[in-house]
Order: C-alpha cells, then sequence, then structure tokens
C-alpha cells in the first residue's frame, strides 16, 4: 500500500470512529479490507497523537469530549453556514473553469461525513446510510426493508439499484427493477439495508433525475416566473434557501422569481399560503393547478 493510501485509509477510520457508532476490531478490518492487527497499529498511533478512546464490551470508539477531538472535528470539518457560505462562492465561479469542479469535488468529500453526522441522529439511520455508501462503492443490488412508501401508503421490501446520493444524504436515487423506473427513496424511511451481494444488472439505466429547492424530485424542469412581495421574498428564502439563485429585485418593493421546479406541489403549497403576497406570472398551467386547488378563479 502507498503511503498516500495508507494515509487516507487512516484518516477514513479515524472520521468512523468519530461517528456515533461503535466498533469492534474486526468489523473495522472487514469494512477497510486491513488486517486487524493493522487496525490495533492504526490505533495506537492515533493514541499517540494524542486521541483518547472509549472501549466497551470489545466496542471501540473515540471520546468525544477529549480536546483532542474538538481540534480535528474544527480542522476536518465545516459548520453548516460556512458550507453553504463557501458552497456560493465556488458556485459564483464561471462554469467553464475548470478548477471550479475540482474545487466542488473537495468542497463536498470534505463535508459529506458532516452532513451525515448532522442529519442521522439515529443508529438505525446511520448504519443504513453506510451500508448504502457501500452498496454503491461495490456496485451491489441492495434490498431496501419494509420501505414506508409516501405514495402507495404500503410498507414493503424493495429491491433497487442504489447509484446517487442527494447532497444532505436525505434522499437516495436508486433504480428499481420491478417498475423499471429511477426513484428517489427517503433514507429516513427505510427499515433496514440487506445487501444481496448481487452485482447491478442496469447500470445503464441509472439516470438520476432532479431535486428542486422545494425538494421535489422528477425527470422534469419546469419553468415558473412570480412576483413576490418583500414578506414573500423573506419566507421563502428563509424557509426553502436554494430558491435564492432564482430571485431578483423587479419593480418597488417587488421581487421576481425566475427559477424551475420538478412539481407544482412544492411551489403550490407555499403560494397557496401568501395568495396576496405573490403574483403568478407562468406558466397558465400553474395558475390553473392552483385555481383547482382553491376551487376559485384567485390566480
Amino acid at each position: 500500500m502507498s503511503d498516500q493510501a495508507k494515509l487516507r485509509k487512516m484518516i477514513e477510520i479515524l472520521i468512523l470512529l468519530s461517528g456515533n457508532l461503535r466498533y469492534k476490531i474486526p468489523e473495522i478490518a472487514e469494512k477497510f479490507n486491513i488486517s486487524e492487527r493493522t487496525v490495533y497499529r492504526y490505533i495506537e498511533t492515533f493514541k499517540e497523537a494524542g486521541f483518547v478512546f472509549n472501549k466497551r464490551n470489545g466496542y471501540i470508539q473515540i471520546d468525544k469530549s477529549s480536546s483532542s477531538f474538538k481540534e480535528i472535528s474544527e480542522l476536518l470539518h465545516f459548520s453548516e453556514e460556512e458550507a453553504y457560505i463557501l458552497s456560493k462562492a465556488i458556485h459564483s465561479i464561471d462554469d467553464n473553469n475548470v478548477i471550479k469542479n475540482n474545487l466542488i469535488k473537495k468542497l463536498y468529500s470534505l463535508y459529506d461525513f458532516d452532513r451525515v453526522a448532522k442529519i442521522i441522529v439515529k443508529k438505525e439511520h446511520s448504519e443504513n446510510i453506510h451500508q448504502i455508501i457501500n452498496a454503491i462503492k461495490n456496485k451491489q443490488q441492495v434490498i431496501l426493508c419494509n420501505y414506508q412508501s409516501a405514495h402507495s401508503a404500503q410498507v414493503r421490501d424493495r429491491l433497487v439499484e442504489p447509484f446517487d446520493f442527494t447532497i444532505n444524504y436525505i434522499d437516495i436515487w436508486c433504480y428499481e427493477p420491478e417498475s423499471g423506473e429511477n426513484k428517489l427513496f427517503k433514507t429516513a424511511r427505510i427499515t433496514k439495508v440487506k445487501i444481496t451481494g448481487n452485482e447491478w444488472e442496469f447500470e445503464e439505466k441509472h439516470i438520476a433525475g432532479h431535486l428542486d429547492a422545494f425538494r421535489i424530485s422528477s425527470s422534469e424542469k419546469i419553468p415558473i416566473r412570480m412576483l413576490l412581495t418583500l414578506r414573500a421574498r423573506n419566507l421563502l428564502t428563509e424557509e426553502y434557501p436554494l430558491t435564492e439563485s432564482f430571485i431578483e429585485p423587479a419593480k418597488k418593493d417587488k421581487y421576481l422569481f425566475d427559477g424551475w421546479v420538478c412539481s407544482y406541489d412544492g411551489i403550490g403549497r407555499f403560494v397557496l399560503g401568501l395568495p396576496g403576497d405573490v403574483e403568478v406570472l407562468s406558466p397558465v398551467g400553474f395558475k390553473t393547478f392552483l385555481n383547482e386547488k382553491t376551487k376559485t378563479k384567485i390566480f
């Protein structure tokens, strides 16, 4: 193993042991495809660097109350505000700039785990995320056990080929052989992830759809134009921060929303809550959708 690969593996183990779960030495060795002796050697190196470990019933985890843990957390992880500001700065760079894509990859690789740690609180959710990450790396099919579907109102197992997460790990894109469709599954609705051991069969059909600022997904983008009052503009960006990039000042005390959505459902709920503060300009289909919801011709 090269020095670079060794260092990368050590950092990955360090981050793993700083999470919410405890692991046994054999489990760590299996996860990273190294010997138990190597794991012990790495842990001794971490201890020499000042890290304190808690060990109970054979399970090991970094003591998060130690000063060393706080120092490395500050070095490796961005706060949500830091990540948001840095992300906005990077995305303001011209799309043709090659360095931009490299910066984006580095940013996401640095704070991916931080997002998992903040969003996934329950042990079973965290383990499910790790299982799916490994399945994607190994290109394996999995079973989402007792998945709770909001669309069909059913709770059942779903055989899928997971291939991509949304940026905050709340959803995962999967190809479902049964339906022959790419679908977005919510990680919080998965009871357990079972690795089948079978390789992907439909990789050529893996196509991630779009996820709009209202957290609705689909394969299409629907353009939307609206005039907002200052109140509507503030409430919209506070509840859905990603809409900020679609909004710019228009005429006096008005703001133009010129963007896209995947469905009328998400943006529709917001507009219906503020009928006097939003003027829908287009499309006609969105106006019809809103009028049907209210049973009156308001928009």
